[in-house]
């Protein structure tokens, strides 16, 4: 029996990945914070299994590869939005997050047009931002859902987030900037 029978189970976790997406707002808009961190926990979960079965079997797919990043975006977009919404986080930081991907995408679209062909690859200050953005929702979740943590995480983290929000989305901006302008003098 052939494996490449499963190649379509990838696709199929980022799809329910992007399914979780409405339950998980309700959760957060409803403050169920316990139910929010297992829907979070089931998207984690595949987001990693879908992961490995494209890399270790070599299931990758255009479809995959655009909205795999995407689903993990909408999933993280939709917790700072909720938790704005329930006045968990202010208004200044989820403009300021959704800024910088809004950012990234109109800066990749002027690219694309404007001079070429364009492959985004994450950098390292968006790797690490990502990073700081997950991780402070889940300690502020976490805190809501009145289990261990500490009460500073949240002050702490929107400090974290905004600051690594803007020094990522800066870095973009100077990164591929100069490399439209190479691309245009050349």
């Amino acid at each position: 029996m052939s494996l490449e029978r499963w190649r379509w189970i990838p696709n199929a976790l980022t799809f329910l990945r992007i399914l979780l997406i409405a339950p998980f707002a309700a959760t957060l808009l409803a403050r169920d914070y316990r139910l929010s961190l297992l829907i979070f926990f089931v998207a984690a979960v595949t987001d990693a299994f879908d992961g490995f079965l494209a890399r270790h079997f070599n299931w990758r797919s255009r479809f995959g590869a655009i909205a795999d990043p995407l689903a993990d975006k909408a999933l993280l977009i939709t917790a700072y939005l909720m938790l704005t919404f329930t006045a968990v986080l202010p208004v200044w930081l989820f403009l300021l997050v959704l800024g910088r991907d809004l950012l990234i995408v109109a800066g990749a679209l002027a690219y694309h047009y404007g001079v070429g062909r364009f492959e985004m690859q994450p950098s390292l200050p968006g790797k690490i931002n990502t990073f700081i953005q997950i991780l402070v929702v889940l300690a502020i979740i976490i805190l809501l859902a009145g289990w261990p943590m500490q009460p500073w995480v949240l002050k702490v983290g929107i400090l974290l987030v905004a600051v690594s929000a803007v020094f990522s989305g800066g870095h973009y901006l100077v990164v591929w900037g100069i490399r439209a302008w190479r691309a245009k003098g050349s």
